[in-house]
């Protein structure tokens, strides 16, 4: 779930301008066993719910399939009830970008689904997105989810001790532009820990070398959002689902990833 609960932030030119987070909150190695096993739960949760997508399968089936699992490891669903929301995950088809509601929708061959999601383990949180093609493919969408997945990567890669948030920012930034597509804007990477939205905020876009300095327990979710057309975005009516303004398609992908001496380590994995 990205954090879009001060996105004015990020509203400006074309390419955004970042409002720096001068504050971060560092975990320690006991927490970061913690945040382990809320990954592992959450990349569990994720693997399932995606091993049954298929074209007829609804949106509310996929949800209630990672509720099961999350809640069969004795944790909790991160994202049922926070600020709201009615489901454990966001599940979001084709244009829809984040946010979306599980429903009695049904999946048709060839939509883009992503799954957004969490689990709570003693206090602790982690977040994990992936999108995937139901039934058959085309090159273009499969294009853009690659592009969406490495340009995850990037980031990842630059998250490393010594670097600033805007390196990860301009890793994201550069790989998908020389792609041809964009990156939205309103909605964010953070940190993740005690609470799901913690300090720094991470963009997906900017100059490299600003934001504070990468350290040694600082845990992030990474989340590049990647379009097809404009970075642009709307809301729609139900107060959640956010979707490309010009109706083409986007894919989101997502890791919570802890800074640690030997380089970025993803937390979101089995």
């Amino acid at each position: 779930m990205t954090n879009s609960n001060s996105n004015s932030n990020y509203k400006n030119d074309l390419y955004g301008s970042v409002k720096p987070s001068n504050t971060a909150i560092i975990k320690t190695d006991e927490e970061l066993d913690i945040m382990r096993e809320a990954g592992r739960i959450v990349a569990k949760a994720l693997r399932k719910s995606f091993e049954a997508l298929e074209p007829g399968i609804t949106t509310k089936e996929l949800d209630s399939i990672a509720r099961k699992v999350i809640e069969s490891e004795n944790s909790k669903p991160a994202f049922l009830g926070l600020y709201g929301f009615p489901a454990t995950a966001c599940i979001s088809i084709n244009e829809e970008i984040v946010h979306g509601i599980p429903s009695d929708r049904k999946i048709q061959s060839g939509d883009i689904v992503t799954m957004d999601c969490g689990a709570i383990v003693d206090g602790f949180y982690s977040d994990h997105a992936i999108s995937q093609i139901a039934g058959s493919s085309t090159h273009k969408k499969q294009k853009l989810i690659d592009v969406t997945r490495e340009s995850l990567s990037k980031g990842i890669e630059s998250c490393r001790v010594g670097n600033r948030i805007g390196d990860i920012s301009h890793s994201i930034e550069k790989y998908v532009i020389d792609s041809s597509y964009e990156l939205v804007r309103e909605y964010v990477g953070h940190g993740v820990g005690k609470e799901l939205h913690e300090p720094p905020q991470v963009p997906n876009f900017g100059p490299p070398g600003v934001g504070i300095e990468i350290v040694k327990g600082l845990v992030l979710a990474i989340e590049p959002m990647v379009n097809a057309g404009t970075w642009k975005t709307k809301q729609l009516d139900d107060g959640w689902t956010v979707v490309t303004e010009d109706g083409k398609l986007s894919c989101h992908f997502e890791h919570t990833v802890a800074v640690t001496d030997n380089g970025p380590e993803i937390l979101t994995k089995e």
